[in-house]
């Protein structure tokens, strides 16, 4: 029932994206001594959940098949520039920067998730 409403869609897209991007950050963390790691990132949530969207709607036939739900494992990573003389691109000091957005992303779904729950026990009239 939850996965017809665009907004909590939405939410769960953003929590699979945090959880994913936190992933993605402490590999990085993990590799910043090893030389010749290439320090990576996930796209930004807007674009490749805003691709999914408009990806589904291509469907112009009742016989295509639909795209699947957004998922974070989807969109390729990207390396970052600016490599040290061993070739390892890690920076310790952006990752923590990462690391700061990825918790407010991760609060900011949660956030969105009870309000929308909110909105649903209001709706049926229950107190929220």
């Amino acid at each position: 029932m939850f996965e017809k409403i665009e907004m909590m869609r939405m939410a769960r897209a953003m929590g699979q994206y945090a959880s994913q991007r936190q992933v993605t950050v402490a590999r990085n963390i993990a590799n910043a001594d090893t030389p010749g790691f290439k320090a990576e990132d996930l796209q930004s949530f807007t674009d490749s959940y805003r691709s999914a969207a408009y990806a589904a709607m291509r469907t112009t036939d009742p016989r295509h098949l639909e795209a699947p739900d957004w998922s974070p494992a989807t969109h390729a990573t990207v390396s970052e520039t600016g490599v040290s003389p061993n070739g390892n691109s890690v920076s310790l000091e952006e990752e923590m920067l990462k690391a700061a957005e990825v918790k407010r992303g991760h609060d900011l779904s949660l956030g969105i998730y009870s309000s929308a729950l909110d909105l649903l026990r209001t709706s049926i009239g229950r107190r929220a």
